[in-house]
C-alpha cells in the first residue's frame, strides 16, 4: 500500500504526527493533477525537493491560481529563496509566503499560535490571512517577502547553534547570546538583500527564532545538541526520519554572506562544524576570541 493510501485509510500520520486524526473533510491524494485542481495551492514540502515537485506539477498548475509557500530554506547551488524557485518554475501570477513560530504538533492541538503571510499585493495577503485564520491561529500580514523568507530559513542555522550549546552543557547565558547575535546576523543579511530590519524583530524573525532555539523537539535543535555531544553530522542525520532544513541552509547562508560581503560569524562557524570538520569547542573558542567591538 502506498503512503497516500495508508494515510487515507488510517486518517493519521504515524511517522510525523502520531496520534493526530486527519479529518474526513481533507482529501488525501498522491496525484499531482488532482491535488492542483484547486482554488489555492499551498506548498509545504522540504526545500531540497521543491524544484522537483514543481517540475512534476507544472503541467497541471494553472497560473491564475494563487500559491502560498510554507517552504523554509534556500536552494543549494542557485541560492534562491523558495518563492523565487516557485516563480521561476511556475510563473504564477499571485504568490505569497507563510511563516512563523508554528510547530505542527502544537497547532493541531489548538494551542494559540501566530504566523505571518507576506506577498506583494494587499488583496492576496488579506485573502490568505482570512483563509488561514481561526480562533487558535492568528495570521498577520506583511509586504516584506524577502525578510519573512530569510527569517524562516536562517533561524534554523541559529537553532543548530543553540542545540550545540546545550549539547556542550552550556547554560542560558550562552543561548541568550546566540539568539541575540544570531538575530543580528539574520537582519544584516536580510537588509543587504533588500529586506526590512523591522521584519526580523517580528513574528517571522524573532518569534520563529525563539521557538526553534528553545524547543527541545525542534529537529534543528536536536541535530545541534547531538553534534554538541560528539556525534557526527552523518551519524545524526542517519537516525532522523524528517529533513533538517538548517543543514543545507547553513551552507547556503554562508555562501550568501560571502557573496554580499556580510559578516555572519555564528553561521560561518556552524558551516565549518557541519561541513569542514571543525569541532564545536573550536567554534566556541573562535567566536569568543573575536576582536573587541561595539554592539
Amino acid at each position: 500500500m502506498d503512503y497516500a493510501r495508508l494515510l487515507d485509510k488510517e486518517r493519521a500520520n504515524p511517522y510525523y504526527l502520531k496520534g493526530v486524526k486527519i479529518p474526513r473533510a481533507i482529501r488525501i491524494t498522491a496525484d499531482l493533477g488532482e491535488a492542483l485542481a484547486t482554488q489555492l495551492v499551498v506548498l509545504a514540502v522540504p526545500s531540497q525537493y521543491l524544484r522537483g515537485v514543481l517540475t512534476k506539477g507544472a503541467p497541471f498548475y494553472r497560473r491564475s491560481v494563487p500559491v502560498v509557500s510554507a517552504v523554509k530554506g534556500i536552494e543549494p547551488g542557485t541560492l534562491l529563496r523558495m518563492s523565487q524557485v516557485i516563480a521561476q518554475v511556475w510563473h504564477c501570477r499571485s504568490l505569497a509566503v507563510l511563516s512563523g513560530p508554528t510547530i505542527a504538533s502544537e497547532v493541531v492541538r489548538g494551542i494559540p499560535s501566530t504566523a505571518v503571510v507576506a506577498g506583494k499585493g494587499r488583496a492576496l495577503r488579506e485573502h490568505v490571512q482570512q483563509f488561514f485564520m481561526s480562533p487558535a491561529f492568528r495570521v498577520y500580514t506583511n509586504s516584506d517577502v524577502i525578510g519573512v523568507e530569510l527569517g524562516g530559513s536562517c533561524k534554523n542555522v541559529i537553532a543548530i547553534a543553540c542545540g550545540i550549546s546545550d549539547g556542550l552543557g552550556f547554560g542560558t547565558n550562552t543561548k541568550a547570546a546566540i539568539v541575540a547575535r544570531g538575530l543580528s546576523e539574520m537582519a544584516r543579511l536580510g537588509e543587504v538583500m533588500g529586506a526590512s530590519s523591522r521584519t526580523f524583530r517580528g513574528i517571522s524573525g524573532l518569534g520563529d527564532l525563539v521557538t526553534t532555539c528553545f524547543n527541545r523537539s525542534s529537529r534543528n535543535h536536536f541535530l545541534g545538541e547531538e553534534i554538541g555531544r560528539g556525534k557526527s553530522l552523518k551519524e545524526v542525520l542517519g537516525r532522523m526520519k524528517m529533513s533538517v532544513e538548517g543543514v543545507p541552509t547553513a551552507k547556503a547562508a554562508y555562501l550568501l554572506g560571502k557573496r554580499h560581503g556580510v559578516g555572519l560569524p555564528i553561521t560561518d562557524e556552524i558551516y565549518h562544524v557541519l561541513f569542514k570538520g571543525r569541532s564545536p569547542a573550536t567554534a566556541v573558542s573562535r567566536l569568543m576570541g573575536r576582536e573587541r567591538k561595539a554592539e
